[in-house]
């Protein structure tokens, strides 16, 4: 299957919409057919070729029968890579603007690099891996919706920003850093994990969903209160599944947590599983 690489040129003048360029749109287009696509900067249109050396890997994929894209370059002014992909891979080596991920349903997307805010918004499938740190609203819903993430799997290595998890709904996400005020917040389902250090108002407005604090000093609201329950089992098999998916959370099956059910404020019936020291 189609290796296409995209090395950027020169930074864009302004933002950059590139959400026509995805694996699986361009899996069977050449690279000169992939230069003459039109791309909007302003006002002003442009084809990718202006901005990008477009070349095809004679090796084809990495991935066999799976369509592979690679942008090469800070791509800090390029948002909605990867928009709505349903299958192939997509890395990014560099940097990456908004709305990263955003709609994705499928395939694999790696950053080697930071990204901006919505990473991953409205997410129902797939595996985002960020290596760098992400900005607000990562997981959560856009503007005007009522679902954050659906589904799939981010794993950042680094921080996050504010809103993390927003209205989250279905689905895993990961942070091997900090995260910042209001993770979690308005969430309905899902597991989110936390490595770091966690911001003011964690898990406000929480309903339903399992957010899991690896430091045992993290602080909670009055509106969660800790529970009795017995969770060793339920503990065993869901750390067991987060050493699998980040390396940050390793080591967490013999530090039980404590258990603190919530948002009480809202009837919330989410959990809190504050690790042991």
């Amino acid at each position: 299957m189609s290796r296409l690489i995209l090395r950027l040129r020169h930074a864009p003048a302004l933002r950059l919409d590139v959400s026509g360029l995805t694996p699986d749109a361009l899996a069977e287009r050449s690279a000169s057919d992939v230069a003459k696509l039109p791309l909007w900067q302003g006002k002003e249109r442009l084809c990718v070729g202006d901005l990008f050396e477009v070349r095809a890997d004679a090796n084809g994929s990495a991935h066999g029968d799976t369509p592979e894209l690679i942008f090469e370059g800070d791509l800090g002014r390029c948002d909605r890579l990867g928009w709505q992909m349903t299958r192939g891979t997509l890395r990014v080596e560099g940097h990456a603007g908004d709305y990263t991920g955003c709609g994705m349903a499928g395939g694999t997307l790696e950053v080697n690099g930071n990204a901006g805010d919505f990473t991953a918004a409205a997410m129902s499938g797939g595996h985002l891996a960020l290596r760098g740190n992400t900005g607000d609203f990562a997981a959560a819903a856009l503007p005007g919706d009522m679902e954050g993430m659906r589904g799939g799997q981010l794993i950042i290595a680094g921080h996050a920003g504010d809103r993390l998890a927003d209205r989250m709904r279905r689905g895993t996400v990961l942070v091997a850093g900090n995260a910042g005020a209001f993770a979690a917040s308005r969430m309905v389902a899902g597991t989110l994990g936390i490595a770091g250090d966690v911001g003011a108002h964690l898990a406000f407005g929480m309903r339903r969903g399992t957010v899991v604090l690896v430091r045992a000093n993290a602080p909670l609201a009055p509106t969660f209160v800790e529970t009795e329950h017995n969770i060793a089992v339920a503990w065993a098999l869901l750390a067991r599944s987060l050493e699998r998916a980040d390396s940050a959370f390793a080591g967490l099956a013999h530090r039980l947590p404590q258990r603190h059910a919530g948002d009480l404020a809202v009837d919330g019936k989410g959990e809190i599983l504050r690790c042991a020291a």
